[in-house]
């Protein structure tokens, strides 16, 4: 399967944007998905995950109560609605298909990626 992310942009202090996660090659209507995220000289980290029907999700506590992750299976995409952005949610975002059809957070868990779309958030 081949993920594409986009959306990513510049956006001021306490502003809301939204990423998206197409897949092709096959359904992921049956796989779990994530979001991960690398600031400038960071490591990657987990930032939000969905189940397989949508009905399951998990967030990082850094961004709980301020992103939404959620699915459209007949479209093949999932999405990262971020509101309330800060400066250190500036970092390169990517979507990821997990092995099953249950969320985690660890990225090994993960199978497939995206290239990642640029999020910078300035002051």
């Amino acid at each position: 399967v081949q993920l594409q992310a986009s959306g990513g942009g510049l956006v001021q202090d306490g502003g809301p944007l939204r990423l998206s996660c197409e897949a092709s090659g096959r359904t992921i209507s049956n796989t779990a998905m994530g979001w991960f995220r690398q600031g400038p000289g960071k490591e990657r980290e987990f930032v939000a995950a969905i189940n397989w029907s949508g009905a399951g999700t998990y967030y990082a506590d850094s961004v709980k109560g301020r992103f939404t992750i959620s699915r459209n299976n007949a479209k093949n995409t999932v999405y990262l609605q971020m509101n309330s952005l800060k400066p250190e949610d500036t970092a390169v975002y990517s979507c990821a298909a997990h092995k099953t059809s249950l969320y985690t957070s660890r990225s090994y868990d993960y199978s497939y990626w995206g290239q990642g779309t640029l999020v910078t958030v300035s002051s």
